[in-house]
């Protein structure tokens, strides 16, 4: 399994003082984001700059980190996981080594969209998508049933709005 179809990263992320972005990056990542289907030839002309400089900065993007992939936004409800969810997990204090393990196994959950890493109360949130409340049941006594996990706390989502791009 590639990391693109694992959900996973193993790509560098781009931390704030290593990555300098000018107005041209910055209008290229708000594109991107847009539309990642978008043509380089027809990005390039929206910035004002050659397909060849445009390419060479998409590919620089890319290699420091900045771009970490490119992805469809499937409407979950469309492919028949119209419920979802956000739940909240606290790890045992005994687990806190072995991180990366549990986001491993978490994000081999068919059900998991998303998992994101927590300060505060809890150490994770992770965004889910499943058929129906029973599914969605039997994914929380799972994660429950885990030796590192401590316990859970689920928050349905009614509707997603996604923020607009602001580099």
């Amino acid at each position: 399994m590639s990391e693109e179809s694992s959900g996973l990263s193993l790509r560098r992320t781009a931390r704030p003082n290593d990555v300098r972005l000018d107005d041209i990056d910055r209008a290229l990542l708000r594109l991107l984001e847009s539309d990642a289907r978008a043509p380089n030839n027809a990005l390039a002309a929206a910035v004002g700059i050659a397909p060849s400089t445009c390419l060479g900065r998409i590919r620089a993007l890319r290699e420091r980190g900045v771009i970490r992939g490119y992805h469809a936004d499937v409407d979950p409800a469309a492919t028949g996981h119209p419920l979802q969810a956000m739940i909240s997990v606290r790890l045992q204090a005994d687990a806190r080594d072995r991180l990366d393990e549990f986001v491993a196994r978490a994000s081999r959950l068919p059900a998991v969209r998303d998992v994101y890493f927590l300060a505060g109360d809890d150490d994770y949130m992770i965004r889910v998508a499943t058929a129906d409340t029973v599914a969605l049941r039997e994914l929380v006594g799972a994660l429950n049933s885990w030796t590192e996990v401590a316990g859970t706390r689920t928050s349905l989502i009614f509707e997603h709005h996604r923020a607009p791009n602001t580099y």
